[in-house]
């Protein structure tokens, strides 16, 4: 069913020292809300510094919808650490707003007044408004308020040398490796922490799936875990229609230029300019930009000045991947816990050990489907999922079989660490195969939707969240990291501003 990979565990084992130096980095999201529960309508507030140029708080698509991003490391804790604080500084500087702590925003009526993000007068800031635009005349403004969690990993230089693969073309065909596995088998993701088993009825364009409806109108699937990235959540080109198969980087990247450069009637349509000649979007083409492919996994690399993420990738390879199928964890105050992270680590290693065959379109095709099987019925007794385009197997099989590698991988790490803390999450996790009562979605369900007070209780827990943050602000020791990181990120904007030598045109070239 799933390759033998004892050897190449032996093989770490042996060589245990290289995980010391994982490194990790999170990007959550989370939408800015009144007290009563209504979106904000406010502008980023200024306390928290210039959108465009701050290095931990951001926007994403709108104005009210928050990204903090904490700087990439080796400590969990300090990880941890450093995105509780953004969340405390962000709280005590705008303490009139609260922040949701869902992925899906079910407070919201068509009235509900959704403003693009703001980046000021630069042509920089210009061209990401713009971009902003193009998404929302293509797929609306409303799902690109949902909130997700982005989590970022890399392995140390060292593990692609242990494994002789410690150039820049060997390391990203690792990388690549790993991502064709975690579409292989990352459908684990949303059924462990799926988190969005239920949507607003401003979703639902069309009816594929018997929803059921609870008395405050929210629509939900009895066995579902992640509607967020589902087809009501994030839509556009799929990666079976561009033909992406993650088996090379050069191929990677063309597929990706390709869709860039080719012209889509749809958004031909809709029209470069508006009705007043202005641009509403910042091209006709299937991608405005690489980021507007959402998929469940990416591969990445730190740009510098003026450089695109494809230009980085080609230039000097995949540094690290980017997680972007975690749901916001409403049992957090931050949106994602340890034992998430400790899960993470394990079958992210796990993905980089096993081989992944190279992928086919057709291959996709099975691939995809047990995502889809997952977010949507993926707690159904007795489900099944393909192992391969021919043979399925029990979901619960299958994750046993998967658990058994990673709580050998889990002891290697707990002797690094001199704790038991891996090994541990994976016989807690483990059992949610065995009772699927003890996801975080069937917990979703039978808290927030089925007593029908999913908004109520959201919001009560939105002002327990923003009181806990409140109150840490006084131990929160990067408070003044975080000030002067404010205070510099309006400069810098003001600088860009005036001193700037591109023009739009140049941004949208």
């Amino acid at each position: 069913m799933i390759e033998d990979i004892s050897q190449k565990i032996n093989w770490l084992e042996k060589n245990s020292s290289i995980l010391k130096k994982i490194c990790r980095g999170i990007e959550r999201e989370t939408l800015r809300i009144k007290q009563n529960g209504d979106f904000s309508n406010n502008k980023h507030p200024y306390e928290l510094g210039s959108s465009l140029t701050h290095k931990w708080i951001t926007t994403d698509f709108s104005e009210n919808l928050l990204e903090f991003v904490t700087p990439p490391t080796n400590s969990i804790d300090y990880l941890l650490n450093f995105l509780r604080d953004i969340h405390s500084f962000v709280a005590y500087k705008n303490k009139k707003e609260l922040m949701w702590p869902f992925s899906i925003p079910y407070i919201y009526t068509k009235s509900t007044n959704i403003q693009i993000a703001n980046y000021g007068t630069s042509n920089y800031g210009a061209f990401k408004t713009l971009y902003r635009k193009g998404l929302k005349i293509r797929y609306g403004d409303l799902k690109h308020t949902i909130s997700g969690i982005h989590y970022n990993f890399s392995l140390p230089i060292a593990f692609w040398k242990k494994e002789k693969k410690d150039n820049i073309d060997n390391i990203s065909s690792g990388y690549l490796n790993l991502i064709r596995n975690y579409y292989r088998f990352g459908w684990i993701v949303p059924y462990l922490f799926g988190a969005s088993p239920a949507i607003s009825k401003h979703f639902l364009t069309h009816q594929k799936h018997q929803f059921k409806k609870n008395k405050e109108g929210v629509f939900y699937l009895p066995w579902s875990t992640s509607l967020r990235i589902s087809d009501m959540g994030y839509t556009n080109a799929s990666i079976e229609n561009l033909n992406i198969t993650f088996n090379d980087l050069e191929s990677y990247i063309n597929c990706v230029q390709v869709a860039m450069n080719t012209p889509c009637k749809k958004f031909s349509n809709l029209g470069l300019k508006n009705h007043l000649g202005e641009l509403q979007q910042l091209n006709t083409n299937i991608l405005q930009l690489e980021t507007e492919l959402y998929t469940q996994i990416r591969p990445k690399r730190s740009t510098n000045y003026g450089e695109s993420l494809l230009e980085a990738l080609k230039n000097r390879g995949i540094e690290y991947v980017e997680i972007r199928s975690l749901d916001v964890n409403p049992f957090s105050s931050i949106g994602i816990n340890k034992n998430q992270i400790l899960l993470l680590d394990l079958f992210l290693i796990w993905c980089a050990l096993i081989n992944a065959p190279e992928t086919k379109k057709t291959d996709f095709s099975f691939i995809m489907q047990n995502w889809k099987t997952i977010i949507f019925e993926g707690r159904r007794p007795n489900q099944k999922v393909y192992v391969n385009e021919n043979k399925s197997f029990q979901l619960k099989k299958v994750g046993e079989r998967i658990f058994q590698d990673l709580k050998k991988i889990a002891v290697i790490l707990d002797d690094q660490c001199k704790n038991l803390d891996y090994q541990n999450v994976c016989d807690k996790q483990i059992l949610c195969f065995q009772d699927p009562e003890l996801t975080y979605s069937a917990k979703f369900l039978k808290m927030f939707v089925e007593n029908n007070e999913i908004k109520k209780r959201g919001l009560n827990l939105a002002k327990i969240y923003h009181n806990q943050f409140i109150n840490q602000f006084h131990y929160n020791i990067n408070k003044k990291i975080l000030e002067n990181e404010t205070i510099y990120s309006h400069k810098k904007q003001i600088q860009i501003e005036k001193n700037e030598t591109l023009s739009l045109k140049d941004y949208i070239k």
